[in-house]
């Protein structure tokens, strides 16, 4: 008997190996509830825990924005200015929505590590006091809340992690408590999912995870080379988050932190989809997953929905055919070379999870390998041209 033309996805993850595009991988995708496709490359198994980086920003900030707006604790309209006064987030009147849509005028990212790392070479120890690790995780919030706004809000989309680490904080205060307590309680524990922080005061000791960058901090990510210098440096311990800033806040954080697998991944984009159609209210009702996931009303041509992202027009890592018809799709992209999208119309979810940053930050080859993988999914699926 041929097999299925989908088995074929397993000889494009292996290639990507061979190609030295990444060390190793998972994927899984649903179509239609059921799983039809999983597979590993590389020296890991399905249950190796992936670095996820800004998947965190869905599966984790957005989610627990959706639960703890269900639950009447914060909404869109909550404005910044109530958890940090007198900040320029909070003076521009900047709100929860404006901080998921990416479009506060926060900047997109800032080196914060680097003054904590000055300040305090002693986070490099592993063994470095919890008192420490608190202390510096508020300096590093304050130097936050303290960044200037580089746009007036509502004017353009610019994508933030400034942003979401000040929106995983006003989360972790109005769930009362902090940010892996409540990932744990409201989205890992009613969707199945394993994924979870590795936080550096209470470090996991469980499970293989796949490696990623092996010095602390991390070499500058393309366009960010001249953004510090002199910060002392040592190799740092496997399973430890990828990302320098949500490193220094205790490997907990709104933009990035959490660790987990494909099947996780596509897990919560199932969920996505059901909450979608009203079928599925775990984390918040039908009506507010409309919302959610409604592209941003306000600034012009934005590809932006609460939290998540819509493929761009031209070259999207979702391929020519994810989202091309209406309702789109939604989903998100991880700098460690993971990604998370959802076909509303096909009912289809495709969780592709590398560690392609194990091998240097400036091979960008994921982003041609991406769109590949998810055209060749659509089309094995017979599902690129509909009625």
């Amino acid at each position: 008997m041929s097999q299925h033309p989908i088995a074929n996805l397993q000889a494009v993850l292996d290639d990507g190996v061979e190609l030295g595009i990444f060390p190793a991988a998972q994927a899984v995708v649903l179509h239609k509830g059921i799983q039809v496709f999983g597979g590993v490359a590389g020296n890991v198994t399905g249950d190796t825990r992936f670095d996820l980086a800004s998947l965190t920003k869905v599966l984790s900030t957005t989610a627990l924005f959706l639960r703890l707006w269900t639950e009447g604790k914060v909404g869109p309209d909550t404005l910044v200015s109530r958890y940090f006064p007198g900040s320029p987030a909070g003076d521009a009147g900047v709100t929860v929505a404006d901080l998921l849509y990416h479009r506060s005028g926060l900047p997109p990212f800032a080196p914060f590590f680097a003054e904590a790392l000055k300040a305090h070479p002693e986070l490099l120890d592993a063994a470095c006091p919890a008192t420490l690790r608190a202390q510096v995780h508020a300096e590093v919030l304050h130097a936050a809340a303290a960044t200037p706004l580089d746009a007036p809000v509502r004017t353009k989309s610019v994508y933030s992690d400034v942003g979401f680490i000040l929106l995983g904080d006003i989360l972790a205060r109005a769930g009362g408590a902090p940010l892996d307590v409540l990932f744990h309680r409201h989205v890992a524990e009613p969707l199945d999912l394993k994924a979870r922080f590795h936080r550096l005061t209470d470090f996991p000791t469980d499970g293989a995870t796949a490696r990623t960058g092996a010095m602390r901090p991390r070499e500058p990510a393309p366009g960010q080379e001249s953004l510090w210098k002199d910060v002392p440096s040592q190799p740092s311990r496997p399973a430890e988050v990828d990302d320098d800033n949500a490193w220094v806040l205790d490997g907990v954080a709104g933009h990035a932190g959490l660790f987990g697998t494909a099947v996780d991944v596509a897990r919560f984009g199932q969920a996505v989809l059901e909450g979608a159609a009203g079928t599925h209210a775990a984390i918040a009702p039908g009506p507010l997953w409309h919302r959610a996931l409604a592209t941003d009303p306000l600034v012009a041509g934005s590809t932006r929905s609460m939290g998540f992202d819509s493929p761009s027009k031209g070259h999207s890592s979702a391929g020519r055919f994810i989202g091309d018809t209406p309702p789109g799709a939604v989903g998100h992209l991880g700098f460690t070379g993971t990604s998370l999208w959802v076909d509303l119309r096909r009912s289809l979810v495709v969780a592709l999870i590398t560690n392609r940053v194990a091998q240097g930050r400036q091979d960008l080859r994921i982003r041609d390998f991406r769109p590949a993988f998810h055209e060749l999914v659509v089309e094995a699926l017979d599902l690129h041209v509909l009625p």
